[in-house]
């Protein structure tokens, strides 16, 4: 029989279907997905990655869920977390949800859910210490931290002074943003924790900024920190860490721009090197068009970011001296509306999710000149969002590890 967990009206159902024995090669990927309206999804799902042919297994549901939208792994224990995407009740609040994960199969076991606090929890991150996991609300414009229990499950959030559970405010004195539908209020668009868990860092793409907090990953809680500002078009959207903790990135998903940062570790701080853009200068009818997603490769030589309705993956190499970032062009997904991608562990090929398209397409990369090539390799994924390897090669949601 199914494991079933019933949380503030969220029904959660771990599915007992076994994948293959896995081979030596093989990598375990998990997809989060919209299971709502007409998607044909209902849940997380789960698929083999050969890391030799670059072939992804048919995938299989690995765990009923709702708008399980993204996910983050534990860095050290067989757990999973979710987002439970939606704004529902009153206060209008979404969830996160706690799950073990068979190693030999890649199924789930619901351990417990919380409310995020607000509304369209968009975003889930475990910091790499594995005691908190933070989880951004889109709609909510807020951030919410809990503590891990010993059984992996999400403990009630710390409601001291500090706490875990922080509501963002606008400083634009009663002004929307730049775009006045996507800018008229924060809007928490993801989360992410340095290497050495002690500062978390916010896109906020209602508020153009980052705003960076100071993390107490044992008692779960955040205090404000400071904050790095963007251009007031920007609406940063997603965060990737340089390998080395000196460099950092987000990508904008209003402007279609990156814009990277030198990363001061023990201070905190982010300090402003350069913003490039995503698309070829030749692409002049830009209408419609947003970013998404953003990462660098384990090597820290290159990056990646993700463009939705040009449909393509923008390539830069990164000057491991500076920072700097020199664009090489895109290369087309070869589906629709590019959501997260995920570089495999050995950093050797890329999956990208096409939302649009229910796809997830792979493509190997030239680990001398950061390039992507369509492998011929796609599956069909409903409404896929996030694509998480059981260990990250550089995905936005797994900071490197201490």
């Amino acid at each position: 029989m199914p494991a079933v967990v019933l949380h503030a009206g969220w029904l959660v159902v771990a599915c007992l279907i076994s994948l293959p024995l896995r081979a030596a090669a093989d990598e375990l990927v998990w997809f989060g997905t919209y299971s709502r309206g007409e998607t044909g999804s209902e849940g997380i799902y789960v698929s083999r990655f050969d890391g030799a042919s670059g072939r992804l297994s048919e995938p299989v549901l690995a765990a009923k869920a709702v708008n399980p939208s993204f996910l983050a792994f534990h860095p050290q224990r067989p757990l999973l977390y979710a987002v439970a995407e939606m704004s529902d009740g009153s206060p209008p609040t979404g969830g996160v949800v706690a799950f073990a994960v068979d190693e030999a199969s890649g199924t789930l076991r619901p351990l417990n859910a919380r409310p995020s606090g607000g509304g369209g929890p968009c975003h889930v991150t475990v910091d790499p210490t594995g005691r908190a996991v933070l989880a951004a609300n889109y709609g909510g414009g807020s951030l919410i931290c809990f503590g891990i229990a010993d059984d992996g499950g999400l403990q009630p959030v710390a409601t001291t002074t500090p706490g875990g559970f922080i509501q963002h405010a606008s400083d634009r004195a009663g002004e929307a943003g730049a775009d006045p539908r996507r800018q008229e209020h924060p809007h928490a668009h993801s989360v992410d924790v340095a290497a050495d868990g002690r500062f978390a860092f916010c896109c906020d793409l209602g508020l153009d900024a980052i705003l960076i907090y100071k993390l107490n990953a044992a008692r779960a809680t955040l205090v404000p920190h400071g904050r790095a500002a963007l251009t007031a078009d920007a609406g940063p959207r997603h965060f990737a860490l340089h390998p080395s903790g000196r460099f950092a990135w987000c990508v904008n998903e209003l402007s279609l721009t990156v814009t990277g940062f030198t990363s001061d570790a023990a201070a905190g701080t982010l300090h402003e090197l350069q913003t490039i853009t995503t698309l070829p200068d030749e692409v002049t009818k830009r209408s419609g068009f947003t970013t998404a997603e953003i990462a660098c490769h384990p090597s820290g030589r290159f990056l990646y970011a993700s463009n939705r309705g040009h449909d393509s993956i923008a390539m830069y190499t990164v000057d491991e001296r500076t920072g700097g970032l020199s664009f090489l062009g895109t290369e087309p997904i070869r589906g629709q509306t590019p959501r997260s991608f995920a570089i495999s562990p050995d950093g050797r090929f890329l999956l990208a999710a096409g939302q649009g398209s229910g796809t997830v397409t792979v493509f190997s990369i030239d680990t001398a000149t950061g390039r992507l090539s369509f492998t011929g390799q796609s599956i069909r994924v409903p409404a896929p969002v996030c694509v998480l390897f059981r260990r990250q090669g550089g995905a936005v949601n797994d900071p490197p590890r201490p």
